[in-house]
C-alpha cells in the first residue's frame, strides 16, 4: 500500500513508476555532482551565496525533470515550454557563469536518464577542467594593467576634438573617444575614452596634465572591462 504513494495517480501512457529507490540514489549522485561542480566554480572567483548554492541543487532538480519526462513526449514538450518561461531576476550574467550553468544542467540531464557514474565522471572532469584554466589565468589579457577607461569632464566652451590631443599621445598607445553625454543642464560635457598607457605607472601625471586643460573639473581613469553581454 505504501508503494502506491510513489506511483502517479494519472493513467498516462508512456509514464512508468521510478523505484523509490533508484530515485533517491538519482537525487543524491546529482546533489554531489552539483557539489562538486560549485565547489570548482568558487575557486578563484567571485560567488554570492546564493548562486552556489543554486549550482549545488541544480543538477539535482534538473535530474527530477528527466526524470518525471520519463520519455513520454508530450510531457517533454511541456516541460520544455515551462523551461522557456523561466527568467533570471538577478544582473546579467557572464560569460563563466552562463557556461557554469549550462554544465550544471547538463551533469543533470544525465543523471536524470539513469547514468550516474557518467554523470559525476562528467562534473568531475569539467569541474577540473575549470579550475586547472581559471588556476592558469587562461585567456587573460596580457599587460592588462595598461587598459583603461578615461572619463573627463569639460566645459561646454572647450573644443573636445583636439583640445587633449597631444596630451593622449605623449601617454597612450592607442586612444578612442567612444561616448560623449552632455551635463549639468548643457553646460558640461563628459567624454569617455578607450585608452592604452604607454606605461602602467603614469596615470598621476596623465591626469596632472589633463587637469591644466579641463579647467580642474572632473577626471576619472579606471580599469577597463568586459561588459556582461559580450561573451
Amino acid at each position: 500500500m505504501l508503494s502506491k504513494i510513489f506511483e502517479s495517480v494519472f493513467e498516462i501512457e508512456g509514464i512508468y513508476a521510478i523505484d523509490v529507490k533508484d530515485f533517491i540514489i538519482c537525487i543524491a549522485g546529482s546533489l554531489l555532482a552539483g557539489m562538486i561542480i560549485s565547489l570548482g566554480y568558487m575557486f578563484k572567483a567571485k560567488y554570492t551565496k546564493s548562486f552556489a548554492i543554486t549550482l549545488a541543487l541544480l543538477p539535482a532538480m534538473v535530474c527530477v525533470v528527466i526524470m518525471a519526462v520519463n520519455s513520454n513526449i508530450g510531457i517533454g514538450v511541456a516541460v520544455a515550454g515551462a523551461f522557456g518561461l523561466v527568467r533570471f531576476r538577478s544582473a546579467p550574467g557572464t560569460a563563466k557563469e552562463i557556461a557554469v550553468i549550462f554544465l550544471a544542467m547538463a551533469t543533470g540531464l544525465i543523471a536524470g536518464t539513469g547514468f550516474l557514474g557518467h554523470s559525476l565522471l562528467f562534473a568531475i572532469i569539467m569541474t577540473i577542467a575549470y579550475t586547472a584554466l581559471s588556476g592558469l589565468n587562461f585567456g587573460a589579457r596580457k599587460r592588462a594593467s595598461v587598459y583603461k577607461m578615461m572619463m573627463i569632464t569639460v566645459p561646454e566652451d572647450l573644443n573636445y576634438t583636439d583640445a587633449f590631443k597631444d596630451i593622449i599621445e605623449e601617454y597612450t598607445s592607442s586612444s578612442e573617444l567612444v561616448k560623449v553625454k552632455t551635463a549639468n543642464m548643457g553646460s558640461l560635457y563628459k567624454l569617455t575614452y578607450d585608452i592604452t598607457l604607454k606605461k602602467a605607472d603614469s596615470e598621476k601625471d596623465f591626469i596632472d596634465k589633463l587637469r591644466c586643460r579641463n579647467g580642474n573639473l572632473e577626471i576619472s581613469i579606471f580599469r577597463q572591462e568586459t561588459t556582461g553581454t559580450e561573451l
